[in-house]
C-alpha cells in the first residue's frame, strides 16, 4: 500500500484525478490517498473545500483501477485557523492551501511513511521506485529545486514531492518548527522555505522524481507541471498544467501522459453528467 497526500480546494478537483489515473495507470499497489482540504472562503470566494461528491467520483475511479485503493477526504480548516490564520505568509505566493502539508503531524493516524505529492503532478513510471526508497534514517526525501538551487542553496529542494518519515519529522520537530517559522516570518515561497530551514536531515533524490522542466523525459518517475521561466523571445513564465491539454500539446510538446489525458477527459464528462442529473433530480 502507498500512502499519499494531497492538498486543495474544490479546485484541484482535475488535478487528482489526472494525477491517481496516471499512478493507477503504472503502479501495481494499491493508494491509501488523503486529501487535506479547508474553507478559507473569507479570503477568497473559490477557496472552498473540495466537496464530498468529488471525493465519491474519485473514490469510484481508483476503485475500478485498483479495488483496495481509497481516497479520504481530511478537513483541517478548524488547524488551520488555530495555526496560520491571519500569519505572515497566509498571502503566501501561491494560496493557503499551500501550507496544509504543515499540519500533517497534527492529523490523527497518518502513516509512518507518506509521499507528499503537488496536483500538478503526473507519475511516468512504477511510484513504488520512489515510495520504496529508504528515508529511516531522514526526515525526508526531495530533489532538488530547478532555480532555488542556484539561486539560494546547493541543496534547495523543491518540496513539491515529499516522501515523509512522519516518525523521525515528530522526532526532530520537522514540522512544529516549519510552522514557527510560517508564524513569525514572512518567506518568499512559504511552505517550501519554512520547510527547507527547518530541516535537520534530508536526503537528495534524483531528479527523475520530481522532474521540474523536460516533460518528456522517458525516465521519469514523477514529472512536475510547475512554472517555469524562459527567456526567449522575451523573459516571461509560462504555468500550463495538466489538465490544461491543449496547452500542454501546442505549448509543451508533450504527449508521454497522452493515454492518461484521455481517460481523464472521459472522466470529467461523466462527472458532469452526474453532477447535472443530481441537480435535475433535486
Amino acid at each position: 500500500m502507498i500512502n499519499l497526500l494531497l492538498c486543495g480546494n474544490k479546485k484541484v478537483f482535475d488535478g487528482v484525478l489526472t494525477l491517481l489515473i496516471s499512478i493507477l495507470n503504472r503502479t501495481k499497489e494499491s493508494l491509501n490517498c488523503y486529501v487535506f482540504t479547508m474553507d478559507k472562503s473569507e479570503l477568497k470566494k473559490e477557496f472552498v473545500p473540495i466537496d464530498d461528491e468529488q471525493i465519491e467520483f474519485l473514490n469510484k475511479i481508483v476503485k475500478e483501477k485498483s479495488l483496495k485503493s481509497n481516497v479520504t477526504k481530511i478537513d483541517v480548516t478548524e488547524l488551520y485557523n488555530r495555526e496560520f490564520k491571519g500569519s505572515k505568509n497566509e498571502t503566501a505566493y501561491c494560496t493557503p492551501y499551500t501550507l496544509l502539508r504543515l499540519l500533517i503531524d497534527l492529523v490523527p493516524n497518518i502513516p509512518d511513511k507518506i509521499l507528499y505529492l503537488d496536483v500538478d503532478m503526473m507519475v511516468g513510471g512504477d511510484l513504488n521506485n520512489l515510495f520504496n526508497i529508504d528515508i529511516e534514517e531522514y526526515e525526508y526525501a526531495a530533489v532538488k529545486e530547478k532555480y532555488g538551487c542556484w539561486f539560494i542553496r546547493p541543496d534547495y529542494i523543491n518540496a513539491g514531492m515529499l516522501l515523509i518519515n512522519m516518525k523521525k519529522s515528530r522526532e526532530n520537530k520537522l514540522f512544529e518548527k516549519a510552522r514557527k517559522l510560517i508564524k513569525t516570518k514572512k518567506l518568499l515561497f512559504a511552505d517550501q522555505d519554512a520547510l527547507f530551514w527547518s530541516t535537520t536531515k534530508k536526503k537528495i533524490i534524483p531528479r527523475i522524481y520530481n522532474e521540474q522542466s523536460d516533460f518528456n523525459r522517458k525516465d521519469t518517475i514523477v514529472c512536475h507541471f510547475c512554472k517555469r521561466l524562459l527567456w526567449l523571445p522575451y523573459p516571461h513564465t509560462e504555468n500550463f498544467k495538466q489538465w490544461n491539454v491543449e496547452e500542454i500539446h501546442k505549448v509543451l510538446k508533450c504527449y508521454s501522459y497522452d493515454s492518461d489525458l484521455n481517460e481523464y477527459l472521459k472522466f470529467k464528462e461523466e462527472f458532469e453528467e452526474r453532477k447535472g442529473k443530481v441537480k435535475i433530480e433535486s
